[in-house]
């Protein structure tokens, strides 16, 4: 795709979001908040962009010297801020990591955005069941280990969960994807249960049915590399305007025409998918 038509195809496909700076400030000014994936992509942007608003932030990632640098730049905005060394596939320092968050009565609101995506054909896939360990690991067990922890603290602080999905998780299952869409499915599943059981009780869980968006993890697949999509920066401020909402999710605009036809016609669209997989 020439670099004109890209253009054109990302303002209408991904229009850059619009969010109110001074509402953003008045919300999370002095609130704790957690973000998982912090390190990197748009977990790092949406600390950058929390730091600027005056959160307290709580990072957790695995890459040390990331998070270094996120916190000393937040203690230079007068942030306060605590780091966590977690990769939180690992049970015993995911255990830890959420023990602690028992801990911090004060926490408002969490970024779940750590997420692992494995493309692979199912046939490649035969002697590879850690693919699908590590993507449950991370997409599933660990938000919904980390949810479990903070829910009775969040209950009390009438807080929000906000979860990054895939707007591909709303349509037919294509091919290549089956651990990640899996663990994305099962994570979508376990968030909307949430919502629907303590919304009466203060508490939120909003998902963002986020679609591309170009991050070291996205990028791996060579087509996603050419193709018009989000960048971390505009991602972040996606996150952040649907937590400042009372919004159940977020879909971009061509997922709310274009996700019921898709499933009715589901026949047409696999046969779509057998032809470019």
């Amino acid at each position: 795709m020439n670099s004109a038509l890209s253009k054109i195809v990302k303002k209408i496909l991904y229009p850059a979001p619009k969010i109110n700076s001074q509402k953003l400030k008045q919300k999370f000014k002095g609130q704790w908040v957690v973000i998982t994936g912090a390190s990197r992509g748009i977990g790092e942007a949406l600390a950058s962009r929390l730091i600027n608003c005056g959160a307290k932030l709580i990072l957790v990632a695995r890459s040390e010297d990331k998070l270094k640098a996120l916190y000393f730049k937040a203690l230079e905005n007068n942030c306060e801020v605590k780091i966590s060394i977690t990769d939180l596939r690992n049970r015993e320092q995911l255990n830890a990591f959420c023990e602690a968050l028992r801990q911090q009565p004060d926490v408002k609101y969490v970024f779940c955005n750590a997420g692992k995506s494995i493309h692979r054909k199912i046939m490649d896939s035969i002697d590879r069941m850690h693919d699908f360990d590590r993507t449950m690991d991370l997409n599933f067990k660990a938000l919904t280990s980390i949810g479990l922890a903070v829910l009775p603290n969040l209950q009390k602080n009438h807080g929000k969960i906000i979860y990054t999905s895939s707007v591909s998780c709303l349509y037919p299952a294509a091919p290549k994807w089956s651990a990640y869409h899996s663990s994305k499915c099962a994570a979508n599943i376990w968030c909307q249960t949430v919502d629907n059981e303590l919304k009466t009780q203060g508490v939120r869980v909003q998902i963002a049915y986020m679609p591309l968006v170009h991050t070291q993890m996205s990028d791996v697949t060579e087509i996603y590399r050419k193709m018009p999509a989000y960048s971390a920066e505009e991602a972040a401020d996606i996150l952040l305007k649907l937590s400042i909402s009372d919004k159940r999710c977020y879909k971009p605009w061509w997922a709310w025409l274009t996700e019921v036809p898709a499933f009715c016609l589901s026949p047409i669209v696999r046969k779509i998918y057998n032809l470019i997989k």
